[in-house]
C-alpha cells in the first residue's frame, strides 16, 4: 500500500481500542510541541492506562538530556503512550524503553527493513546503519505510578536535512530501507499492537527483562554489544570501553579501557569503529 497524507485515526481506533484493543483511546493532534509533555500533563488530569496521543507535526520534541528537534508534518510517527504499571516498581521502569526497541524491530522486520538496535534508544537501518527511530521513556511522578513513553519513526524520506546526533549518525526511513509498506496508519497500527504484545510480559514480569523472555532478544538485535564505545554522561568526560552485555533493567554493562567493569544506565553510547567481518 502506498503512502497517504494524513493519518486516519478513525480506523486507528477501530483497530486499538477496548473492548476488543488493547488501548483505552487513541487521539491524532494535527500539531502540538511535543506528545511526550502533553501526556505527561494528562497524567495529573487522571488520563487512564494505555492512553495513546501522536502528532501529525511536533514543533518542540524533547529527546534525551533535554535536547529537543521538530518533526516535519507527514514524514513520520511521533507518538507516545501513557502507561500505568502499577506492578513494575519504579527503579523498573527504565527498562521499558528496551520494550520499545523490541516492538520497533518487530516492526521493521515485519516490513522488510533490515535494522539493528542501538543502546540505549535508537533504531539504525540500512546497511549504513543510519538512524531511523529513537525512544523516550519518561516517568511520571504522581500519586499513582505512571511512564510517558514516546517513540519518533521516520517513515518516509525527510525533506530537510537532519544534524546527526551524538556519533554523527545521519537520519534515514522505512522508505529509503525498502519498506514494502509505507502508509503511516498501517505502520502506526502495525507498531501499537507489537508494543501491546512486548509490554504485556514485562509488566507481568514486574520490569525484569530476563523473566518477561525479553532479554534475550534484545542481545540478539543490539549492535552495541560487543563493540568498542565511547560513553558520554553529562557533566563528565567520555569514557572508552566494550560493551559487553545488557542486564535485566536495560542497563549496559562496559568492561572499560582501565579494567574496571562498570553497569550503565544513562548514557549517550558512540560506536567506534564497525566489528569486523
Amino acid at each position: 500500500m502506498t503512502a497517504s497524507r494524513h493519518l486516519d485515526a478513525s480506523r486507528l481506533r477501530s483497530l486499538l481500542l477496548a473492548p476488543d484493543g488493547p488501548y483505552a483511546s487513541v487521539t491524532v493532534v494535527e500539531r502540538t510541541g511535543s506528545t511526550n509533555a502533553d501526556l505527561r500533563a494528562a497524567v495529573a488530569s487522571g488520563q487512564p492506562d494505555r492512553t495513546v496521543l501522536i502528532a501529525e507535526e511536533q514543533t518542540a520534541g524533547s529527546g534525551r538530556r533535554g535536547r529537543s528537534w521538530s518533526s516535519p508534518p507527514g514524514r513520520g510517527l511521533y507518538l507516545s503512550v501513557l502507561l500505568r504499571p502499577a506492578e513494575v516498581p519504579m527503579a523498573a521502569l527504565g527498562s521499558l524503553a528496551v520494550v520499545a526497541g523490541l516492538a520497533l524491530t518487530d516492526v521493521t522486520a515485519e516490513l522488510g527493513v533490515d535494522a539493528v538496535l542501538k543502546w540505549p534508544n535508537d533504531v539504525l537501518a540500512g546497511p549504513d546503519r543510519a538512524k531511523c527511530a529513537g525512544v523516550l521513556a519518561e516517568a511520571v511522578s504522581s500519586d499513582e505510578q505512571a511512564v510517558v513513553l514516546g517513540i519518533g519513526l521516520n517513515v518516509l524520506p525527510l525533506r530537510e536535512p537532519v544534524r546527526p546526533g551524538p556519533g554523527g549518525l545521519p537520519a534515514t526511513s522505512l522508505a529509503e530501507q525498502g519498506a514494502r509498506l509505507t502508509d503511516r496508519t498501517d505502520v502506526a497500527a502495525l507498531l501499537l499492537a507489537a508494543l501491546h504484545e512486548r509490554e504485556v510480559p514485562w509488566r507481568r514480569a514486574r520490569g525484569d527483562l530476563a523473566e518477561a523472555g525479553l532479554l534475550d532478544d534484545y542481545r540478539e538485535r543490539c549492535a552495541t554489544l560487543g563493540r568498542p564505545v565511547r560513553l558520554e554522561v553529562a557533566g563528565g568526560r567520555g569514557r572508552m570501553g566494550r560493551a559487553v552485555d545488557v542486564d535485566p533493567n536495560g542497563a549496559l554493562v562496559v568492561d572499560e579501557e582501565s579494567g574496571r567493569r562498570r553497569t550503565v544506565y544513562a548514557a549517550d553510547v558512540v560506536h567506534l569503529r564497525p566489528l569486523p567481518d
